[in-house]
């Protein structure tokens, strides 16, 4: 009878989590559906490679991609060598039963449940209003330069939002690497760092990848910290400087369907932009799958 029971509870189980599942696929799959059937017929050359003009209803969107891959580029060159030095310390020079890293920890976790906009505004008071006017005040006798809303402050601030993704994955990698990896190298005569950087780092490049893909997916979608910290909405000259604003294409999206004169216009313009985003996003997320394939299949050869 207990038999019974116990194999009724695993089926039921398994049948509730496999229809969730379905579910939660359909609903993607619809979603995906409807922005594909009416984001592709307005996708053209022109519309990907002119700047905008006429009020947003006329032109392209080429700055805004041209923003968005910068900006997510920029802040994935800020987190994660952050990131991973911060998941470094923690799980392999910490003291393992200091308060402090305890904080630390949880620190990192509640960091990762902060509302986005939340991000925005410290971005706005300490890059822009602290940080960047304080390098005018010092550098350049108070004329505006940094202490405005760029694509340098934006993208830090997306690097704080992005950076427990970042931390949690890496501690995870090295974490699961087996302890009797690290004693064969102090064995050996290593230093930590040595074993660090030749035996840890290699074996957990995939977390760290993944950590990274995390960030990007999340980074390139998020509109409310970008607000306040660099995001223009009709700026159709690239950012040459790392002290100029930009466009982006989830900020463009926003405004548009929230702010436009005449929806059914725009309509389809938010729609093919919609999409870009998607593949621009699958773009960068595809591409780092694909490095972190080729050094675990080198590693794997060694």
């Amino acid at each position: 009878m207990k038999r019974r029971w116990i194999n009724f509870t695993s089926v039921f189980f398994t049948a509730v989590t496999g229809f969730a599942c379905l579910l939660l696929t359909a609903m993607v799959a619809l979603i995906l559906g409807n922005i594909v059937r009416h984001g592709i017929g307005h996708i053209s050359w022109a519309f990907l490679s002119q700047a905008p003009h006429s009020g947003m209803t006329e032109g392209g969107i080429f700055p805004a991609i041209f923003g968005t891959a910068v900006l997510v580029l920029l802040m994935t060159v800020a987190v994660v060598p952050l990131g991973v030095s911060t998941a470094i310390y923690l799980q392999e020079y910490a003291p393992k039963n200091s308060r402090w890293i305890h904080v630390v920890r949880l620190a990192i976790q509640n960091l990762a449940g902060v509302p986005a906009i939340v991000f925005g505004l410290f971005g706005l008071g300490f890059f822009i209003q602290f940080v960047g006017q304080g390098l005018d005040t010092v550098f350049f006798n108070g004329k505006l330069y940094f202490g405005q809303p760029a694509i340098l402050w934006a993208a830090l601030t997306l690097a704080l939002l992005t950076l427990p993704t970042v931390v949690v994955s890496t501690e995870e990698a090295l974490r699961v690497v087996p302890p009797s990896h690290r004693e064969v190298a102090y064995s050996l005569g290593a230093t930590r760092w040595q074993m660090v950087r030749h035996v840890l780092l290699p074996q957990a490049v995939g977390g760290i990848l993944t950590g990274t893909i995390l960030a990007v997916s999340r980074g390139a979608g998020e509109v409310a910290p970008i607000l306040f910290t660099g995001a223009a909405y009709y700026l159709p000259h690239l950012p040459t400087r790392l002290n100029h604003q930009f466009m982006e294409l989830g900020y463009h999206v926003y405004v548009m369907a929230t702010q436009s004169p005449d929806v059914d216009a725009t309509l389809p313009i938010l729609y093919a932009t919609v999409l870009v985003l998607l593949v621009l996003t699958f773009g960068l997320n595809f591409t780092a799958i694909i490095i972190r394939s080729k050094i675990r299949r080198r590693l794997r050869g060694r």
